[in-house]
């Protein structure tokens, strides 16, 4: 049998918004996971997927066409891999979990076929340290949620990882539309959610000292930097101010930003008492007067809106 397919494992969330990328880049993919009612509700939502970016054109009728007919589902692993020529993983974020797949795919697959974890916070070396064949080929594939949507992918090297690997996973993303980017070490957070979690850190240290509500810090993130992030990164922003200014600003604002090397005291409070967010019904929100549904659907439309952006900007520059 040919290894033309990408196999996603886990048809949950994620993999199933991988799975609609993939498939839409051309690919036979197969999206595999323990029983058939997992892997048959996955495929619908990657389809789901499909269909959403079709309606806002993001995707044309043909691509949309052709991919809804190279998903295929398999509930045995072993007859997953039979034609596998990439693997990606999307379970459960377990440690213990993740290794054994691993080294399972390991003893199952030829070492050409790379092994990626779309894992959002584990290091890919542990998660390829009970791996005896070949180490080399593992590494990580953090798609960011919703993986249709979101262009990010952080390609994350590990300490046993071949470098080379990086590259050629970061040109076939490329080829899918994505934005990779390489991560040259295995740290916890990966790179992006290394600075998303200091932006939390702050966030919640300003509630936390009484500086303002929540709602206020999420709107001056949301109709501040965040409005304009898309276009304008933060080192990008640095060198149009001047590296004299930020270095002057710093030297007044850092000495007073929480650098807390442990959860919010906050978390543990809201946590003991219950108050788990949208799941629970409050959090640092009541979501018996807010719906995270609706904001959930807000986000999507806008990031919509922004890669129709992107998209109008690319055909621009490319005929300028």
């Amino acid at each position: 049998m040919n290894r033309d397919a990408v196999l996603i494992i886990g048809a949950g969330l994620m993999g199933s918004g991988i799975a609609s990328r993939a498939a839409l880049a051309g690919h036979k993919t197969v999206l595999y996971d323990i029983d058939d009612a997992r892997t048959q509700s996955g495929k619908q939502s990657a389809l789901d997927c499909i269909e959403e970016l079709l309606l806002h054109e993001l995707v044309s009728y043909s691509d949309a066409e052709r991919a809804r007919h190279l998903i295929d589902t398999e509930s045995n692993l072993e007859n997953a891999c039979e034609s596998a020529e990439y693997v990606i993983e999307a379970i459960i974020e377990d440690l213990g979990v993740k290794q054994e797949l691993f080294a399972k795919l390991d003893e199952l697959l030829p070492p050409e076929v790379l092994l990626l974890s779309n894992t959002s916070g584990l290091r890919i070396t542990d998660i390829a340290g009970k791996m005896k064949n070949y180490p080399e080929r593992a590494l990580t594939a953090h798609f960011w949620f919703p993986g249709h949507l979101v262009p990010l992918v952080e390609v994350v090297i590990g300490e046993k990882s071949d470098p080379k690997h990086a590259d050629t996973i970061k040109e076939l993303l490329l080829l899918w539309g994505k934005a990779p980017v390489i991560v040259k070490r295995d740290l916890p957070g990966q790179l992006a959610n290394r600075i998303l979690q200091s932006v939390i850190r702050e966030a919640v240290s300003i509630v936390e000292i009484g500086l303002c509500d929540a709602e206020d810090v999420d709107t001056a993130i949301k109709m501040g930097m965040g409005i304009r992030l898309p276009v304008w990164g933060p080192l990008e922003h640095v060198d149009a101010v001047g590296l004299d200014l930020c270095r002057n600003v710093q030297a007044t604002v850092l000495a007073d930003i929480c650098a807390e090397k442990h959860p919010s005291k906050l978390f543990d409070e809201k946590v003991a008492s219950g108050d788990l967010g949208a799941k629970s019904g409050r959090g640092f929100y009541d979501w018996s007067v807010k719906s995270m549904p609706n904001l959930a659907d807000k986000r999507n439309r806008f990031i919509i809106e922004a890669l129709k952006f992107h998209k109008a900007e690319e055909k621009a520059d490319k005929y300028n």
